[in-house]
Order: structure tokens, then C-alpha cells, then sequence
């Protein structure tokens, strides 16, 4: 996919539906830029370690996030992580009240989920994206949101779900993750899902190491001119960890500076667990790029 780059060294990826519309509100990807919080139902999350685990703690963080202007809300009830598999009806019962409860609320919803059963319950709750962090790996993932108005999200990753994956290696980690994602959208297209309602996404960190997901950063323009809305979550990963030595909950300014860069390189949406700094992040560099007016303008004009 073609791309064009201004001279400040802005990549603009020509997108092959840059318009989406989703739960009734419409994102142009090609100057905007989405918010997506994170919300975990998981006693195991490797962030908030288990602080929205309740109920009731999940729907006031998830209200939380959207008054701090988040525009997507994306609620994960078994994660990425190696560890002992989430029986699907319990991973249904973890997130489907929360996006039941988010109902009405505008915000997009979102389930971080690679289990077509748990998508398919999440959707018919009121979901409007699945989050799928292995890649269409089952394709009957693809076949249950293109039996919907569901948006798929299909991320980079080398491990089978919940499965350790030690030691990865890439002879080119962009040029792989690349053709990984190519070969991923081709399944899922494959298998009924339209491309207007696909989202890409490079998986930071999952089955790479720091120096992998440094250079997939650098690299970020690789992707995001495929022709997809690219989204990226950084926040808080061991990467930004790792390069600032910087501890679990000491990595709000590196998550903000990687946010950036990545949508200087094109991304578009943003997957985030600090939200009202993201918000100001993002769109202060809409701003600056001249898609987005001031808020109000008073400075020097009396």
C-alpha cells in the first residue's frame, strides 16, 4: 500500500477504507486518532494485577476511562499470558456483564478475547470489536464476527493461547510480522470477513523481546501502509520497562512517548491503561498535525 510522507517525517498511510463507522459514531483513520482503554476482568492482569477483577470495580473503571475521553473500551477476561486456560463460560461470565453495563453508553466496545464462543456471546451482549491477540489461530473466529457488524482486530503473535513461547527469534522482525499479518487478513477474508471491518495490529511484545519491539516501533510504517487501520498497544509493556529500567507502575511517560512516535508512523488507534494522559497525548499531536482545532483560542489575540 502507498503511502505519503510529509516533510516533518509524518507517515500518512493511504488506508483502503480509511472511514469506519462504529456504534454510530464515525472515525476518519486517515486524521484521527482512536483512545481505546483497557479493562481487565482478570485476577492476573500484568498491569492493575487483578484491581478491576470485580464487577463492579470493572464498570466504574470502564465509566472512569470514558469520562477521561476514552473512545473505545477494550475488556479482557482471560489474557495473552501463559498460564492455566479460562474455561470459556467463565471467561463469558467475566466479560459479558461489563459490556453489557457499558450498553448505551456511546463508547465503542470492545473484548479481548481469541475464543469464538466468548466473541460470539461478547457480540450478541453488544460488542462492537473482537480483539483477537493470536491472529485468527482458530478461523472460526473470522466466521462469527462476519456474521455480525463486529470489527475484528487481528494481532501479530507466535504462541498458541496461554501457551509459553521462550526465546523468539526473527531473521527481519518487521518484514515477519508483516507477512504474518498479510497471511492473518487473507484467512479471515477467507472466511466471509469484510475488509472494512478489519484492524491490524503488530502485538508489541507478545513472543518478541525488547530489542524486537524496539525495531517493530522504529519500523511501525511497515504496517500501518498495508492498507488496514493499524492499532498498537503499548502501554506499560516490558519494553518500555526494560529500555528505561522502569518499573510496572513507573511507565506512564514512556507509554506516552511511544504512543506518539507510533502515530507518527500511522498508527490509529491506541490501546492504553492511563487514560486522561493518553487523551491529552493524542490529541495534542492531532493538533499539531492540523487535524484537530484548539479547544479555544485566547493567547495573544487581545
Amino acid at each position: 500500500m502507498v503511502s505519503s510522507t510529509d516533510p516533518i517525517g509524518v507517515i500518512r498511510p493511504r488506508l483502503d477504507v480509511p472511514r469506519r463507522r462504529i456504534n454510530g459514531r464515525d472515525f476518519d483513520f486517515a486524521r484521527e486518532v482512536a483512545v481505546m482503554a483497557v479493562i481487565n476482568r482478570t485476577p492476573d492482569s500484568f498491569y492493575d494485577q487483578g484491581a478491576t477483577f470485580a464487577l463492579d470495580q470493572a464498570v466504574a473503571a470502564a465509566h472512569r476511562a470514558i469520562d477521561d475521553g476514552a473512545d473505545w473500551v477494550d475488556i479482557g477476561g482471560a489474557k495473552f499470558a501463559p498460564g492455566p486456560a479460562v474455561p470459556v463460560a467463565e471467561e463469558i461470565d467475566r466479560v459479558v456483564p461489563v459490556v453489557a453495563a457499558l450498553r448505551g453508553t456511546g463508547v465503542v466496545i470492545s473484548v479481548d478475547t481469541f475464543d469464538p464462543d466468548v466473541a460470539r456471546a461478547s457480540i450478541n451482549a453488544g460488542a462492537h470489536v473482537i480483539n483477537d491477540t493470536t491472529g485468527v489461530h482458530d478461523p472460526r473466529m473470522a466466521e462469527v464476527v462476519a456474521d455480525s457488524d463486529a470489527t475484528l482486530v487481528i494481532t501479530h503473535s507466535l504462541a498458541r493461547p496461554r501457551t509459553p513461547y521462550p526465546a523468539p527469534q526473527y531473521t527481519d522482525v518487521a518484514a515477519e510480522v508483516s507477512a504474518f499479518l498479510q497471511a492473518r487478513v487473507q484467512r479471515a477474508l477467507d472466511h466471509g470477513m469484510p475488509a472494512d471491518r478489519l484492524v491490524i495490529d503488530p502485538g508489541h511484545d507478545l513472543n518478541k523481546n525488547t530489542r524486537h519491539s524496539l525495531e517493530l516501533t522504529r519500523r511501525l510504517a511497515e504496517i500501518t501502509t498495508l492498507g488496514l487501520p493499524t492499532l498498537v498497544a503499548v502501554s506499560n509493556k516490558d519494553f518500555i520497562g526494560e529500555t528505561l529500567n522502569r518499573g510496572r507502575d513507573q511507565r506512564v511517560e514512556g507509554t506516552l512517548a511511544a504512543v506518539v512516535y507510533c502515530i507518527m508512523q500511522g498508527a490509529r488507534i491506541v490501546r492504553v491503561h492511563n487514560v486522561s494522559a493518553a487523551v491529552d497525548a493524542v490529541r495534542m499531536t492531532e493538533a499539531i498535525l492540523g487535524w484537530r482545532e484548539p479547544a479555544y483560542l485566547r493567547h495573544n489575540l487581545t
